[in-house]
């Protein structure tokens, strides 16, 4: 350093928010306040001759003179009652302005500072407040006068405190507070004083006075390490740059992106030491030092568990995990693990993390083993949902839910549908992650009641199917289902449209149906940016005195673009056939409909296309539909202003003809698992026996 004076400091002091940091910017080491000088020695004559002509009694010096202000525990002394002085001094000429300056302050009791003790008369008397005002000052272009004041406890205190001790404690902590500000900015020269000024009509005045001084910049970068592949890995991951400014969260972040990285690239034992800086006054700079400590580099050999109820074994970790063994160790598939055992719910605790082996592995590695400690959780569930539509009622369904009666992860589920217009009961039989990650295979009996307008149905169903769906904690890009169906319906048939003559029909019905979704919306139960695709086709044939065999398929896409933090525009369209069959060959509860709370809204369930003579849906081939909505979000809550557009045709092919529009607002309550929805809309150019309105309550949003 030459003759340079130096300062070395090893821990960061940074703001006071920052306190819990794991890594706390440097603190400079005060400087050595310098030595007080001799002065000569005065004969008794020049030192009288020096003594102000009057002591005044309080001994407080004068309001509003020149002198400087005094601090906050000057003013608290001063306020304390002291003995009375009187000093008799030789009369003397003297200017106006210095008899006014030397006169005795007024009593105590003529400044406006209540008594802060109750009297003994009445102990729980309630005593008057100290009341302040804060000015701040010398934070200049250091732009931290905002972030001080937010955190400010005289700022905090509104200008009252209960006592004067109080105030004077508030004043040091703001004194504290705006120094470690300014250091965790790198102002390590910086100094705060609190000081309090008291007006001629008694107003306090509390003032922070603080004087950033010089703003130190990084020197050097040194880093102790031992060897790593690639070479640079560590130096590449710090990234600070000579000239920069020590910044507690530039530091801070630095170094936790070494801590982060070297795991992500083989090093699962790598310790951050702490950091070193050396502050040059002379040159406003640090020069700076960090030890890291790399330990072997390590590849994946085996998963082992440990805990005391274990909800399943390692075996089926390995089927979850996403690493084969002698891979390179990387810490982003250990979390994509231990977020995987999460997502199937069945833990309470559960924690994955790496053990040494001291095992030689490949390229110069050693093998790393990954220990889950786990605790299993309760494995069953009550879940419970409940939605009212025009012209679907209201419906209610609970499920209990078994997560793991037959390990691992197969699960049993009962399904009870209560409603005006739907009942049912179900019982469902689902692995997941079954025989591979994500895969989930199901197979399940329901029957089912349901009487709309458009028909009314007996059906006992019969499903098997695997599929890759998305979950609130993995939203997959691709997702995909597919499977077989066996339906046995009773239904409510329209024999003449024109009529409306009605009779029974009972229908054996069995499909194939396949779907495959892609998703790139950055949410999955409240999307606000991005677009959906989804794609579904059912091979399928009816039996019914003879085999009619067809396709039905339905083509949807969302989108969603935010326009600003608070408004999104969001908007749906939907194409849908069923072709190689007439619309009569089709059972009514297979055919297609619009209209509701997940199509149309404005009308009833069920509601658009052709209708009997009784004005009742009847269904048909084909549909096409449109929606754009403008949800604005404040806080926890939100409105929706919506325009819905749809039609049904006879024909296979949707015709984008005689398309009926509704309109409509809503409501949104935000909450952890989805927004609640309350939506109401009315048709535009109603026609008769269709509602004046139409009312929507669910949980997610519309689409």
């Amino acid at each position: 350093m030459g003759s340079r004076q130096a300062k070395r400091v090893r821990r960061a002091l940074g703001p006071m928010m920052m306190a819990a940091s794991p890594l706390p910017l440097m603190a400079q080491t005060p400087p050595q306040p310098p030595q007080p000088q001799e002065e000569p020695i005065l004969p008794d004559s020049e030192f009288e001759a020096r003594l102000p002509r009057t002591i005044p009694q309080t001994g407080q010096p004068p309001l509003n003179s020149s002198a400087p202000l005094p601090s906050i525990d000057e003013w608290i002394d001063r306020q304390m009652p002291q003995p009375s002085v009187a000093q008799e001094l030789p009369p003397a000429v003297e200017p106006q302005e210095e008899r006014e300056l030397a006169a005795p302050l007024p009593p105590l009791d003529s400044v406006q500072v209540p008594p802060q003790v109750a009297t003994d008369a009445n102990p729980q008397e309630k005593t008057e407040a100290v009341r302040y005002s804060v000015a701040i000052e010398g934070f200049g272009k250091t732009g931290l006068e905002d972030e001080f004041r937010d955190s400010s406890s005289l700022v905090g205190g509104k200008g009252k405190a209960d006592t004067a001790a109080m105030l004077q404690a508030r004043a040091h902590e703001d004194e504290a507070l705006a120094v470690r500000l300014l250091y965790s900015q790198g102002y390590y020269d910086a100094t705060a004083l609190a000081s309090l000024d008291q007006a001629g009509d008694g107003a306090l005045k509390a003032i922070v006075s603080v004087t950033p001084g010089k703003r130190y910049s990084i020197g050097t970068i040194v880093i102790h390490a031992g060897p790593t592949v690639p070479p640079g890995l560590i130096r590449d991951s710090l990234p600070l740059r000579t000239g920069d400014f020590i910044v507690a969260t530039a530091v801070e972040g630095a170094e936790a992106n070494v801590g982060v990285k070297l795991p992500e690239n083989g090093y699962p034992f790598a310790k951050v030491g702490e950091r070193d800086i050396l502050l040059d006054p002379a040159m406003a700079t640090g020069d700076y030092t960090l030890p890291v400590e790399t330990g072997p580099r390590g590849s994946f050999r085996a998963i082992t568990t440990t805990g005391g109820k274990q909800a399943f074994g390692a075996d089926h970790m390995t089927v979850i995990s996403r690493f084969k063994p002698g891979e390179l160790y990387d810490s982003r598939k250990v979390d994509d693990l231990r977020r995987a055992l999460v997502a199937t719910g069945l833990f309470s605790s559960i924690s994955v993390d790496p053990v040494r082996t001291n095992q030689p592995g490949p390229d110069g590695t050693e093998y790393v083993d990954l220990n889950v400690a786990q605790e299993a959780g309760k494995p069953r569930t009550l879940a419970g949902e409940l939605g009212y539509g025009t012209g679907q009622g209201f419906r209610a369904e609970g499920t209990w839910t078994h997560r793991n009666l037959f390990p691992p992860e197969g699960a049993v589920i009962a399904s009870v549908i209560a409603g005006t217009q739907e009942q049912g009961a179900s019982g469902t039989f689902r692995r997941s992650n079954a025989g591979k990650r994500d895969k989930s295979f199901q197979t399940g009996i329901a029957v089912n009641h349901q009487n709309y307008d458009a028909y009314e149905a007996y059906t006992l169903g019969l499903n098997i199917g695997w599929s890759r769906q998305s979950t609130p904690i993995f939203q997959k890009r691709w997702t995909y289902s597919y499977g077989a169906e066996v339906l046995l319906t009773n239904e409510q048939v329209v024999v003449d449209p024109a009529t409306a003559d009605k009779t029974r029909r009972t229908y054996f019905i069995g499909g194939l149906p396949v779907q495959i979704g892609y998703d790139r919306s950055n949410d999955l139960l409240n999307p606000t940016k991005g677009f959906r695709a989804n794609l579904r086709a059912e091979p399928e044939g009816s039996l019914h005195g003879s085999f009619s065999p067809y396709i039905r398929a339905t083509f949807d896409l969302t989108g969603y673009y935010p326009v600003s933090g608070s408004l999104v525009i969001a908007g749906r369209a939907r194409v849908g056939t069923i072709s190689g069959v007439k619309r009569d060959d089709v059972a009514p509860s297979r055919r297609i409909y619009a209209g509701g709370g997940g199509s149309v809204r404005g009308y009833g369930y069920q509601e658009l296309g052709p209708k009997d003579a009784n004005n009742d849906p009847i269904g048909g081939r084909s549909v096409n539909e449109f929606a754009v909505e403008g949800r604005y979000r404040f806080g926890d809550y939100g409105v929706v202003a919506f325009v819905d557009a749809g039609q049904v045709y006879e024909s296979a092919m949707p015709q984008f003809s005689n398309i009926r529009y509704g309109v409509g607002l809503g409501g949104r309550f935000y909450t952890n698992f989805g927004p609640f929805r309350a939506d109401i809309a009315m048709p535009i150019n109603r026609q008769p026996g269709e509602s004046k309105f139409a009312l929507y309550i669910g949980i997610g949003q519309a689409f």
